[in-house]
């Protein structure tokens, strides 16, 4: 293990219990953790007071309980010699972390791991008349780090680096099951916030004439649901928890708005179940098999469907060519762009 100092400045929201850290994003639990293997990293994040349920395996959390405590533990890291910066997303707590790094002359260490451009999350968080505030601080970042992308479109290629993200291990290519294929079950592994499109697709679904089940795993219980058909898990912590719960469903739905790499669409692809899409994200196929566009109505998606489960087991062995990136190869690759670009 190498005893090179990295800082990771994150968003992110920690609850912290009995010494013990916990998040509710398994993707920013996974990152800091696989890092970890290859640098001392120290974490620093912000306070949540919620409950959440992914145990973070990492000693080193800073957590900002506010803004000031959040650029303090910054400021702290200032000192270390020769210590590498890591800024995961750009939001006004990491965009002014980042402004500090610039003023400190930290810029030719400073990277920047973006999961989307975040334009489009801006603009149904804050309305589209109010994204111009997040493209000064996305320019003026992008501008001044090296970019580390997971998806083509995010960035301009001769200023990026791209690497395969994911949260696969080897659990996730062991013990398949076969699908039951008595009728159509659908799930959906996410977070429900308006640019994730489910609520959307379930006003959508009540129009279906055929037979289906739909699963939806979220940390966050919707209450107008009335839907027979539709049944809310709760949040997932555990992966082989998770694993079991894609084998017991056929068809996984990402109906989203906008996306850049989801996990899940690898997840699902990884237990050979086939996903559906719509139009609005269409690229992110990036040519993986057992992934099917459909149009944002229930005519188009009816058919989708319907194709699917009459060619299932045909659409399963195709599936079995994709090549999959894990986590161990997505941390391999940021940390050799970090180390290439330092020496």
């Amino acid at each position: 293990m190498s005893h090179k100092d990295l800082i990771i400045i994150n968003n992110e929201k920690i609850f912290k219990e009995n010494e013990a850290f916990y998040c509710d994003n398994l993707d920013l639990k996974v990152l800091p953790e696989e890092l970890n293997n290859y640098y001392q990293v120290q974490y620093i994040v912000r306070s949540s007071k919620k409950k959440s349920y992914q145990k973070i395996n990492l000693r080193n959390i800073k957590i900002g309980s506010n803004f000031l405590k959040f650029i303090y533990f910054v400021i702290k890291t200032l000192k270390i010699p020769k210590a590498n910066y890591l800024i995961i997303s750009i939001t006004p707590y990491t965009f002014f972390s980042f402004l500090l790094l610039f003023i400190f002359n930290k810029k030719k260490r400073t990277f920047l791991y973006l999961f989307s451009s975040g334009h489009e999350e801006y603009k149904y968080i804050l309305g589209r008349y109010f994204v111009w505030i997040y493209n000064i601080m996305y320019k003026i970042v992008t501008s001044n780090s090296k970019v580390i992308v997971n998806h083509e479109r995010l960035f301009d290629k001769k200023k990026s680096y791209l690497i395969n993200a994911s949260r696969l291990d080897e659990d996730w290519f062991k013990n398949y099951k076969n699908a039951l294929l008595d009728k159509v079950r659908f799930l959906y592994v996410g977070r429900i916030n308006p640019e994730k499109g489910v609520l959307q697709f379930i006003k959508m679904l009540d129009k279906a004439k055929f037979d289906f089940n739909f699963s939806i795993v979220s940390n966050k219980i919707e209450k107008n649901i009335s839907n027979k058909n539709i049944i809310q898990l709760g949040y997932v912590a555990d992966s082989k928890s998770l694993i079991n719960i894609y084998d017991e469903h056929n068809i996984m739905i990402l109906p989203s708005f906008t996306e850049a790499s989801p996990y899940v669409l690898d997840e699902s692809l990884s237990r050979r179940r086939p996903v559906i899409i719509f139009d609005d994200i269409e690229y992110i196929v990036r040519g993986k098999v057992g992934v099917f566009v459909s149009k944002r109505n229930i005519d188009s998606f009816s058919s989708t469907t319907k194709y699917i489960m009459d060619h299932y087991l045909e659409i399963q062995k195709n599936i079995e060519k994709n090549v999959l990136p894990t986590k161990k190869n997505m941390t391999k690759q940021i940390s050799d762009i970090i180390e290439n670009k330092n020496s």
